[in-house]
């Protein structure tokens, strides 16, 4: 498992999650949003709130293994909302509004083959986000903010 917490923090009505995830290790990829899922599922929240979650970090969690080598995940849970930040050291995207068109993608041919690269991944995370916000420094890194608002009393 990619936690790299023991066990969730809680903070204050904040429950903290932490992942790494492996950079070009396609078979791990994942394992942070289905486990996500599966603390969400067990603290009470609705399936389609955990399905847009579960759908924004897995296609940001891809993306960091395709062009980051990795990075990091955090899950803020909180009563009323999820915030999700994706953090990587990779190269950075040069032109943010072009990489956010659907359809438009760096992947390397070799993934590609793999079935991934189509173009949606970002396209996605915004589309499952209520709030999405992305930042890029070319030779930094990227970082990437989700907030998904819950029903959840």
């Amino acid at each position: 498992m990619n936690n790299i917490s023991d066990t969730p923090e809680k903070t204050g009505e904040c429950i903290e999650l932490k992942y790494l995830v492996n950079g070009d290790n396609f078979t791990s990829a994942g394992e942070a949003s289905v486990d996500v899922k599966r603390a969400l599922r067990e603290l009470g929240f609705d399936a389609a709130i955990i399905r847009r979650i579960a759908i924004a970090m897995y296609e940001g969690e891809i993306n960091m293994v395709i062009h980051a080598e990795g990075g990091e995940a955090t899950v803020n849970i909180f009563p009323d909302k999820i915030e999700i930040i994706l953090a990587d050291k990779g190269p950075g995207i040069a032109d943010i509004e072009l990489a956010m068109q659907e359809g438009y993608s760096t992947a390397p041919d070799n993934i590609r083959a793999l079935g991934f690269g189509a173009g949606m991944g970002l396209p996605n995370m915004k589309r499952y986000s209520d709030e999405f916000d992305i930042e890029s420094v070319i030779g930094e890194g990227t970082t990437v903010r989700m907030v998904i608002y819950t029903d959840k009393d």
